[in-house]
């Protein structure tokens, strides 16, 4: 299904339905898949003039099957529609329509009326492909669009569950009292989980990896904030007079806010506060593009001039600055990105300098000469790519090891405690120049790694230690301020908590990057036995028909429905780590996999990769199959 809803026009070959309608969440997507699949083997069918009985009969029942499932579907339709005044006329128009397209499938799949006898006990019948494409096309668009609807409905659920949230939420922050507090929070805590559970749900059905990873990131800041304002609320309620203890509280409360806003921008696609301004774009993605306009040089000559590849190139360096112009980068590192910086250049104008020979030349494709500049300009930039990544993850995993010790939280904690503002103010200073570090550190990481979904990650990780370290601090003077209060104390181990948590999740991200620049991002599977590994570097990635992609994605999609009967039973072994249940869910993982690279989504890129993943598993499916099975 491609996003702008042409939906059908891959599995049904060259015909296109187009609904005019986004599809935006899984959920609708494979919703559509049967209907498409009992639709695509209609119009198949009339291709071919002659056909027996037997097959007549089975067009038959496809046709009726699809009309009595469009009724079924109709009438939950009609019943949304009746519950939702506001989607009541679209939702009745798109239930009509679909309604009178399964009536027209079914008159066009009666058999009866259409047979005639003949002596090879063949007959002609369906000779209007017309009027069954047009009824296929008109019930895809409006199923599509009653779904679409629908999820109108979903979408209103999380906004009418975070304005509940927001109410309470509203009313904590002006209570008064401990007992006004408790009734209040506990109320707070329900619709907290029921905000969680819808948007959890959302977030796993969304197709936009972007948008699943903000709503991963606002939906973690919620979680996390929901435990410090238990406690920064109960300090202020303790303290009312503590001013540290009241900037403490503030910040939970805005911070909260803002990721409920966030959710909601992303459910209703708004532009809000955390959209309208454009974040720079990454070194990656300028590498990335610049070296695509390089090799794109093979093809045309002139698809571009030198200037514009100048301009590219400059604005590639220029990003680097965020490298070189740090105060932590040592100087050795800055030399080398300086020198690689250097040495692109020059390979860039050897390359233009060539390409303006065979421009001259009035050449049609690259010449010797400057095939051989292009792949000195191509390893200029992996050189100069591998340096920045090298330079980002080494600081990284360099702090990580330092700050896995937590003494800046250690001595926060202690100072505390023994009322010393003193040493509080000193900590804090400690505390604040490892903060600036792991900030920048994540804005580097940012640049390097890879993929948009990751880039959110590391701005979530940079936003989280910006909020967090002057929280702990004002948690920190709080203490010093009441040394003998539990309530304060454990607030102040509750931020300390959500830094070392943010670490955490800090050296997962790591792995994250480094994972993707090494290639292992597409490695679906951690368990591939040695003796199963093949050796790849004579296979040749070769392009599938439109046949064979068919094939391939009803075979996927075969797999996925048989493997996630698989998942249901692994869910109820309690030995979760037993080897059998790994390779089960492995398996489901692969299949659901082919079957995503048949629609151009997914790990696999090429049918190089399709080809390695069923060899490396091709035992265990042997081993799984029911007729092997049977044997063993």
């Amino acid at each position: 299904f491609s996003a702008s809803a042409g939906m059908a026009s891959s599995p049904c070959g060259n015909t296109n339905f187009d609904s005019g309608l986004e599809i935006k969440t899984r959920s609708v997507e494979q919703t559509l898949i049967p209907l498409v699949s009992q639709i695509t083997t209609l119009i198949n069918h009339k291709d071919k003039p002659k056909k027996s009985e037997r097959t007549l009969a089975a067009i038959h029942r496809v046709g009726q099957a699809v009309n009595v499932a469009v009724g079924r579907f109709v009438a939950v339709g009609e019943a949304i529609a009746s519950e939702n005044q506001e989607l009541k006329d679209e939702m009745g128009q798109a239930c009509f329509e679909a309604r009178r397209a399964g009536d027209a499938i079914a008159q066009l799949t009666d058999v009866g009326s259409a047979m005639q006898s003949q002596s090879d006990s063949q007959v002609s019948v369906f000779s209007d492909r017309t009027g069954m494409v047009k009824a296929a096309r008109l019930l895809l668009s409006s199923v599509t669009k009653v779904l679409v609807l629908a999820d109108r409905i979903v979408i209103k659920q999380i906004i009418t569950s975070r304005n509940k949230v927001l109410v309470t939420l509203d009313k904590l922050e002006r209570v008064s009292t401990f007992q006004e507090f408790v009734q209040i929070f506990s109320q707070f805590g329900n619709e907290m989980v029921e905000f969680a559970h819808l948007t959890g749900d959302r977030q796993n059905d969304l197709k936009d990896e972007k948008k699943k990873a903000r709503m991963a990131a606002a939906r973690a800041v919620l979680e996390k904030c929901t435990m410090m304002l238990l406690t920064a609320s109960k300090t202020c309620l303790r303290h009312p007079d503590c001013e540290s203890a009241r900037i403490n509280k503030d910040a939970v409360f805005h911070r909260m806010r803002c990721a409920l806003e966030q959710v909601i921008e992303i459910v209703t696609e708004a532009r809000g506060c955390g959209e309208s301004k454009v974040l720079p774009t990454s070194i990656y993605n300028s590498i990335k593009d610049f070296k695509s306009c390089v090799e794109c040089l093979r093809e045309n000559l002139y698809s571009l001039t030198p200037q514009d590849m100048a301009s590219q190139l400059e604005s590639l360096v220029e990003r680097t600055e965020d490298f070189t112009d740090s105060a932590y980068t040592s100087h050795e590192q800055r030399q080398a990105i300086l020198g690689l910086c250097q040495l692109l250049r020059q390979d860039t104008q050897q390359l233009v300098h060539a390409w303006a020979e065979a421009q001259s030349g009035h050449a049609k494709e690259a010449t010797e000469e400057m095939e051989v500049a292009v792949l000195k300009t191509c390893q200029s930039i992996s050189d100069l790519r591998r340096k920045l990544h090298k330079v980002a993850v080494g600081r990284a995993s360099d702090l990580l090891k330092v700050h896995g010790e937590h003494l800046p939280l250690r001595a926060l904690k202690a100072a505390g405690a023994e009322g010393n503002l003193e040493a509080v103010a000193e900590s804090s200073r400690t505390l604040t120049e490892q903060k600036d570090q792991l900030v920048e550190t994540c804005r580097l990481l940012c640049h390097i790694s890879g993929t948009e979904p990751l880039e959110i990650t590391c701005i979530h990780a940079e936003e989280t230690f910006l909020v967090i370290g002057p929280q702990i601090i004002s948690a920190a003077q709080t203490l010093a301020l009441h040394p003998s209060s539990k309530i304060a104390k454990e607030n102040l181990e509750v931020f300390c908590e959500a830094w070392e948590s943010q670490l955490c999740d800090m050296a997962l991200l790591l792995k994250e990057i480094n994972d993707v620049f090494e290639g292992r991002r597409g490695v679906l599977f951690s368990f591939v036995p040695q003796k199963h590994s093949v050796n790849l570097k004579t296979a040749k990635a070769v392009k599938l028909d439109a046949e064979e992609q068919t094939s391939m994605a009803k075979l996927g999609l075969e797999l996925r429905l048989l493997s996630s009967d698989v998942d249901s039973e692994v869910e109820k072994w309690e030995e979760q780590e037993h080897g059998i249940v790994r390779h089960s869910q492995s398996l489901a993982s692969m299949a659901y996999s082919m079957y995503l690279f048949t629609r151009g989504e997914g790990l696999l890129k090429t049918t190089l990769d399709l080809f390695h993943q069923a060899e490396v598993h091709t035992p265990f499916i042997i081993y799984f199959h029911p007729f092997y099975g049977a044997c063993r």
